[in-house]
């Protein structure tokens, strides 16, 4: 059995090394083609998605204390709560899309913008599959238990939800803190 579990974190760790080469190379396009143009973004917004998106994390972490307790009612709540954080956050940055295009700066602008909506999008898309994600991880915790498989997968979700944190980091260092100035 173990065998089985370190053959399913193997090869989930070869799938968030892809996605590490697809934000890389998202990143660099949009260094490449980043100009620099008034304040587009509103930093202390930004600031604030990036406070939700930790504690989400934070919140997601709980969930694996739970696991380790066979609690299996405390990990489909810490999960609830990371779930309801992520909505928070992708709200947020579809307002902040909404902003922008009403603004006049959409991804049809020029290439920094262009750049700036795909890497974010991406992202933001990462996140809507790692909320379903969760979600049916609920409802598989809820029906059978913390049992070996639904472990595994739960393993999988919280390294893919940390993943996601981490590429925001990056996002909001490069595009929001550097970008600003």
């Amino acid at each position: 059995m173990e065998d089985v579990e370190s053959k399913t974190l193997f090869g989930f760790w070869v799938y968030l090394m892809t996605d590490c080469m697809l934000f890389a190379t998202l990143f660099a396009t949009y260094v490449v083609l980043h100009t620099k143009a008034p304040e587009l973004f509103n930093l202390p917004f930004a600031l604030t998605e990036t406070l939700i998106l930790l504690v989400s994390s934070f919140t997601c972490g709980l969930t694996m204390l739970a696991t380790h307790r066979n609690q299996p009612l405390q990990v489909i709540a810490w999960f609830g709560v990371t779930c309801l954080l992520g909505m928070a956050f992708l709200a947020m940055e579809l307002t902040e899309f909404t902003h922008l295009v009403r603004e006049g700066n959409s991804w049809h602008k020029n290439g920094s913008l262009s750049g700036y909506f795909t890497l974010v999008a991406t992202h933001g898309l990462h996140i809507s599959v790692g909320l379903l994600w969760m979600l049916c991880m609920m409802v598989q915790v809820f029906r059978k238990g913390l049992v070996s498989v639904v472990l595994r997968r739960l393993k999988c979700l919280r390294l893919f939800w940390h993943f996601l944190d981490l590429v925001w980091i990056f996002i909001f260092t490069i595009v929001y803190l550097m970008g600003a100035g």
